[in-house]
């Protein structure tokens, strides 16, 4: 039977959906059915769904079984090893980009990407970083929250090739 629901802040529920996703798309790109990964994590096909799905009552013992299942469990091992060493105010070395950025998550991106009207609509980072650079001259430097920075940080980083072009 499963657990009772768990009630998530949209951010977290929206985190979990994002990453419950991936492990989807791991599971698919390894071409492996729910049935190998359920039956290698000693977990049923149901629970795979229900992670897959972003069942926040899934538990993070299951949560664990299915990423050590997909070869997975190194990479978490990675995130854990980087929040050990940072020290108080050190910042964490940039991380992959993600695909598609939420436009709604930044409240700068959001004022300049006007003529986007769809609510959870998301850009490439690409994209992102154009609209940046197109319309810096609109963005409140004073207004930028941390989220906001770190992720123009890697976009420049990363998309830009350290290039800002503003």
């Amino acid at each position: 039977m499963p657990a009772k629901a768990v009630l998530l802040s949209d951010p977290l529920q929206h985190l979990w959906g994002q990453v419950s996703e991936r492990v989807r798309e791991a599971r698919l790109r390894r071409n492996m059915t729910a049935e190998q990964v359920a039956k290698e994590a000693g977990i049923t096909r149901v629970t795979l769904h229900r992670l897959e799905q972003g069942d926040p009552s899934v538990t993070v013992a299951t949560f664990l079984k299915v990423l050590d299942a997909l070869r997975l469990s190194q990479d978490l091992a990675e995130v854990a090893e980087d929040l050990e060493r940072r020290t108080p105010g050190e910042r964490l070395p940039p991380r992959r980009m993600p695909a598609r950025i939420r436009v709604e998550d930044y409240p700068q991106l959001r004022q300049i990407a006007w003529h986007i009207h769809e609510p959870g609509a998301t850009v490439s980072p690409q994209e992102a970083l154009e609209l940046y650079e197109r319309n810096w001259r609109h963005v409140d430097q004073a207004l930028v929250i941390p989220k906001e920075r770190a992720l123009i940080d890697k976009l420049v980083a990363t998309v830009g090739k350290g290039v800002f072009l503003v």
